[in-house]
């Protein structure tokens, strides 16, 4: 479910409206590794913190511990809003953190494939001409193990057999 910007600023505080506009689009993109980072933890001991606060309000109006403020709780929409608001704003950090990540990955398999194709190229020009090569591929050598003499039906009908026969033991 979509949360408008108006429901968000309702939500939040002032510092944390400020964390969660870093995490809209535009904004998180021009975030530095580092800052990200340091946001990606910001949101997550706020998420944590809000969280704990609703699950405290849940507990107050069901009864089942004592009111934290003046008086008990009498409904916790705005916290469990809070928590989904918070969460989503997690969610585009983890997401953003993702993308770099594969985006590195991909930047680093392409220079890694890059160096083995130079490694290669210069290892062509090195060799002599007439050099020992398989140019015809690899030669079947065949397998030094005994055949088994015994058909593969004859042996699955023995242990039925013997299954058979346990489980009449198991059955006196």
């Amino acid at each position: 479910m979509a949360i408008s910007q108006k429901e968000e600023a309702r939500a939040l505080s002032a510092d944390e409206r400020e964390l969660v506009e870093k995490s809209h689009h535009p904004t998180v993109q021009e975030l530095s590794d580092a800052a990200l980072a340091d946001l990606m933890k910001l949101m997550r001991d706020r998420r944590a913190k809000a969280k704990t606060q609703a699950d405290q309000r849940r507990r107050e109006i069901r009864g089942k511990s004592a009111p934290r403020g003046a008086s008990p709780s009498r409904s916790d929409e705005g916290s469990q809003l809070k928590v989904a608001v918070l969460a989503m704003a997690m969610r585009r950090l983890n997401s953003e953190a993702e993308r770099r990540r594969r985006m590195a990955a991909r930047v680093a398999l392409m220079e890694s494939a890059k160096e083995a194709l130079a490694m290669k190229q210069a290892a062509e020009t090195d060799a002599p001409f007439n050099s020992r090569r398989a140019h015809q591929g690899m030669r079947n050598e065949s397998s030094q193990r005994a055949k088994s003499l015994v058909r593969p039906m004859e042996l699955g009908r023995q242990r039925k057999a013997a299954s058979v026969a346990q489980a009449r033991r198991d059955g006196r």
